[in-house]
This record gives C-alpha cells, structure tokens and sequence, in this order.
C-alpha cells in the first residue's frame, strides 16, 4: 500500500514538476543574454544622477545613471553603457577610476531583443543591426595654434606627455553632439594631423556651433573607449571656452 501511494504521488507531482521546468525555460529564453544583473551596494544621489557601487558576482562597479529611486539592497538590471575612466564628479569632489554611464536601469530582466527580419520578412537573429562607428573626414581647414596651445597634431604626437595635463587647443568646429552625459561633444579640426589623428573630440558645458574657430581648454585624457567604435586615443575633457 505505501509503495502504490508513492507511486501515486510521483505520477502527479513529475507532470507538474516538467511543465514547471518548461515554463521557467522559456521566460529564460526572453531575458536579454547581455543584460547584467547587480545587487546594489551604495547609492549617492546628486542633481542630475544617480551614482551606484553595485555587485555582480565577485566584482564590483560604479554606475551613473539619470536619478532613479534606488536603495541600497536592490537587485537592478542594465546593458552596457558608456565607460568613463579617470572620471571626476564636481560634485562630488571626488574621482572614480573607472565608472560607467548607463541609459535605462530596470527593476525588472530585461527582455531580449526581436530578431531582425530580411526583405521576405523571415526572422534573421544573426543579422541584428548594430550602431556604426562614426565617420570622421579631414577638411581643408587652417588654423593656427592660440597663444599658449598646442596644435592637434603636437596633441597626438606627443600625448602621453600631456596625459591628465590642461592645455589649449584652437580649432574649426566640424561636429556637435548636445546633451550627452549632461555635456557637450564637440569635434574640432585644425589642418594639422596625420590621415587618423586630425580630429580631437572635446567634452564641455559651452555651447557652440559647427564653423565656429573656438579656443578650448581641458584637461587631456588618454584611450577613453565608451564601446561601440567610440573609442578617443586622446579626448581634451570639461573645457572651456578662452
């Protein structure tokens, strides 16, 4: 009799024990490979982000994101953002070796993205577009060093003696991106510079235009990668205007 009731019991509870397994299979499935999940460890909340010291498994990280209600606890869920080495919060007065700046922070996983479809409409998972690294041309620009600075082409050819070092740089705005991490990304040419190393990126609060000859000062940080192909050998960062 007891024998007759385990069997009993086991023919009822493995149906339910499968479909279990099956529906936990697929919401797996639906969760983004490439989100992270982090328990979050600290949480500094300033005027326009949220900075949080978060865990995933042994390692832990700084992010930076737009405010959001977060406590210290939290397990939270992001994809790869922008990452910021040598970074220093005014703020804050303080400097982070290495933060990262995410756009979207979920309480929730983060669904995988829909494969891309072909010209017939078939599902294509393989082919899923990607952003493009940005396409930078060398114009027949001349501008002559400010008072003080250094061209582009000295900027590169001799970067590692300006690392984390303010200079000037006078340039010809060719590009403007607003808004981007609560800054300005503004590209400027001189004329001077080999085929890959004429376009120096500058981060700043001013506002500029693109054919404005602008005098900036900044501080020099080396090979900032934010992924993507934006990737900055040299990028003059928090400049302003001369």
């Amino acid at each position: 009799m007891r024998v007759k009731l385990l069997i009993i019991i086991a023919i009822i509870v493995f149906p339910f024990s499968a479909c279990t397994k099956k529906v936990d299979s697929k919401e797996q499935s639906s969760i983004n490979p490439n989100a992270h999940r982090v328990q979050v460890e600290e949480v500094i909340q300033v005027s326009g982000y949220t900075y949080l010291r978060v865990k995933e498994g042994e390692k832990e990280h700084w992010l930076a994101t737009t405010p959001k209600d977060v406590k210290s606890g939290d397990i939270v869920y992001f994809l790869n953002g922008m990452e910021m080495k040598n970074f220093e919060s005014k703020e804050l007065k303080r400097k982070f070796d290495t933060i990262l700046f995410i756009d979207e922070l979920s309480s929730q996983p983060i669904a995988a993205p829909a494969p891309a479809q072909n010209g017939m409409g078939m599902m294509s998972p393989g082919n899923q577009a990607k952003p493009q690294k940005p396409i930078l041309e060398k114009l027949n620009i001349s501008v002559k060093p400010a008072y003080g600075g250094v061209s582009i082409a000295q900027l590169y050819s001799n970067s590692n003696s300006y690392s984390n070092k303010d200079v000037i740089v006078k340039g010809q705005v060719v590009k403007v991106n607003n808004g981007i991490m609560q800054r300005n990304w503004v590209h400027i040419q001189d004329g001077t510079g080999t085929q890959n190393d004429f376009d120096l990126t500058v981060t700043t609060n001013e506002n500029v235009n693109v054919g404005d000859i602008v005098t900036f000062q900044g501080k020099v940080n080396l090979n900032q990668d934010f992924g993507y192909g934006y990737a900055y050998p040299v990028l003059l960062a928090d400049a302003v205007k001369k």
